[in-house]
């Protein structure tokens, strides 16, 4: 039980997880355990690090042991749906997995990191309907982010990757999948090419990223005066390049952060059926911008 900020495990205490490789660098133990205190939920948070091939024997394992709930972290957020009763359509749509959910006979699969960053764009103010929107790079974020702004009714989305194959291949999956066949494939380099327009963009690559923190995947500033508001899904460092050039062109920027609160958040909410409170919210937030 809780008492406070003090904890103590006990007969009844539920547990949920993380399960990757690695995972010794996690944040979410400081998420979940703070939103358990929080709600006075007895519960603990730890990471697994599962090795290679070992990942069935995990879901099975956390199963058999009457784990309530697990996170999902590289590389194993796509492999995981092997093992899993059901699926939520939208991680199953982009083949995207980040959480798991107890049920009667197994677990099912969602992903609260898409749900996060729409959460945290609607908290901003930012709507994805009927939206035009940028998203930079093509790999895992950037398919799923692909896969959000479709199902979210985004009437255009301009896909830009250094490999226009592997944009183009994206495209077509996002496309067939969502029933909304609003995306386009662009080489990075080409990014001269959109509209006339001002765009929504999300940048999701992994340029920019401490301690690369001095570069940005589109350099030129003429391409920032197309921003109207920009997410970079980076949150360290807590300014990139990315949002300095997106503000000096008049726009707003956000970092990753709320996105990754968010992610956490919802995946709780799902595990205990609750509402996190504002106040944990926000201190969590606060909490992980000091870090």
């Amino acid at each position: 039980m809780r008492n406070g900020n003090s904890v103590t495990i006990d007969g009844k205490t539920r547990v949920c997880g993380l399960i990757g490789n690695p995972v010794e660098h996690t944040i979410s133990p400081d998420i979940h355990n703070t939103l358990a205190n929080a709600c006075g939920i007895n519960l603990a948070y730890v990471p697994f690090h599962v090795e290679t091939g070992r990942l069935e024997a995990a879901v099975r394992g956390a199963f058999a042991l009457n784990v309530l709930g697990m996170n999902v972290t590289v590389p194993y957020k796509k492999e995981v749906l092997l093992f899993l009763q059901d699926a939520d359509p939208l991680a199953a749509a982009m083949e995207s997995v980040n959480t798991l959910v107890r049920t009667q006979d197994g677990y099912k699969g969602f992903n609260t990191d898409m749900s996060g960053l729409f959460r945290a764009m609607q908290e901003d103010g930012v709507s994805l309907e009927r939206e035009e929107v940028i998203v930079l790079g093509a790999g895992g974020v950037g398919r799923a982010v692909a896969f959000l702004c479709a199902m979210k009714g985004a009437s255009r989305v301009y896909l830009l990757n250094r490999s226009v194959e592997k944009a183009r291949q994206v495209a077509r999956e996002v496309n067939e999948r969502s029933g909304n066949p609003c995306v386009h494939a662009m080489e990075l380099k080409n990014w001269r090419e959109l509209p006339d327009r001002k765009y929504l963009c999300i940048q999701a690559t992994s340029v920019g990223l401490y301690p690369d923190s001095d570069r940005a995947a589109v350099e030129e500033e003429a391409f920032y005066e197309k921003i109207h508001t920009g997410y970079d899904l980076i949150y360290r460092p807590s300014k990139t390049k990315f949002m300095s050039l997106t503000e000096k062109a008049g726009g707003k920027a956000f970092n990753g952060l709320k996105m990754l609160v968010y992610q956490g958040v919802e995946a709780f909410e799902l595990w205990n059926a609750v509402t996190a409170p504002k106040e944990a919210v926000t201190q969590i937030y606060e909490m992980l911008a000091a870090k």
